[in-house]
């Protein structure tokens, strides 16, 4: 059966720490629609039949690419398995989203308005408000603020438990960030809660992704720093990228300082790659500043 080789896939992925979520849901809807058809083997046309009704040219491209790797590794061990050609539907689409780099200023008017989301008895405007300080200025995911434990806090720093590759790291904090994270957390004692989770709503509950998402997304309006509903605009994840552009700001020397720092803002980030933390870094007045000044030295033949 079809599905039985989809599972075996999506569990060698996992097994070697890929969360897989979408793929896997992909995967197994591909397996009903060909199943459907008493298929036992890949076929191309049915491949792209399937792709073909997803409802955008981007989705449609991830499906036969994921059903496409599935592909290669079964016509390996049975060559009945079509593999689909990769420009069926041309080259995919390249897109970086322009990522937003706050300002000093903007943090402010972030932090400012979600101190006033609601009354002074509620604890909601103290925990978005430490969320949000949090994630700019640590860099942290969303979804490793969210999940912290009050056990995970310690004087070392924060442990980032099984993240990405269900790797591990120590996350060290500024003295500021401690202090601000104390104060939060003297307030939280008021909520009667069983919850771990650091971050609660008034409820005493772990803050859900979608719930801290959308109340970001309220939050950016209400500062002036995003358009209305459906529109474009900043996202929560841009503090993550804010805090790697701003760290290599920061960072002045010659090039083997600078590739030292890249390997601590690394492995600070949680990547396992160098390569990885370059997705994060857009260029800024003071980096493009510092690029000039560096290839003024090379030409002066001085030290870069």
């Amino acid at each position: 059966m079809l599905g039985d080789a989809v599972n075996r896939h999506i569990e060698l992925y996992q097994s070697m720490g890929f969360k897989y979520k979408v793929q896997a849901y992909m995967l197994r809807s591909f397996a009903a629609f060909a199943e459907s058809r008493a298929e036992r083997f890949i076929q191309t046309d049915t491949v792209l039949e399937w792709a073909r009704s997803a409802p955008s040219i981007r989705q449609r491209y991830d499906r036969l690419l994921t059903v496409r790797r599935l592909a290669c590794s079964l016509n390996a061990e049975n060559e009945r398995h079509q593999v689909p050609p990769i420009d069926a539907f041309g080259h995919a689409p390249k897109r970086r989203r322009t990522c937003h780099i706050y300002t000093h200023d903007e943090i402010d008017r972030l932090l400012q308005t979600a101190a006033q989301l609601t009354s002074r008895r509620s604890i909601q405007p103290v925990t978005f408000r430490a969320v949000v300080s949090l994630i700019a200025s640590t860099g942290l995911r969303v979804s490793e603020a969210l999940k912290l434990q009050l056990s995970d806090i310690t004087e070392d720093g924060l442990l980032i438990r099984a993240t990405k590759f269900q790797k591990s790291r120590l996350v060290p904090l500024h003295a500021t960030a401690h202090y601000g994270l104390e104060q939060y957390l003297s307030t939280r004692k008021r909520i009667k809660t069983i919850e771990k989770a650091v971050f609660v709503t008034k409820r005493g509950r772990a803050i859900p992704y979608p719930t801290m998402n959308q109340t970001f997304l309220h939050l950016a309006r209400a500062a002036g720093l995003r358009r209305g509903p459906g529109l474009g605009g900043c996202r929560i994840q841009d503090l993550r990228h804010t805090f790697a552009v701003r760290s290599l700001e920061e960072c002045v020397g010659d090039r083997k300082s600078v590739a030292r720092h890249m390997a601590a803002l690394s492995t600070y980030l949680g990547h396992a790659h160098v390569s990885d933390t370059y997705w994060y870094l857009q260029a800024t007045p003071k980096l493009l500043w510092d690029v000039a000044e560096a290839a003024e030295a090379l030409h002066r033949g001085g030290p870069q």
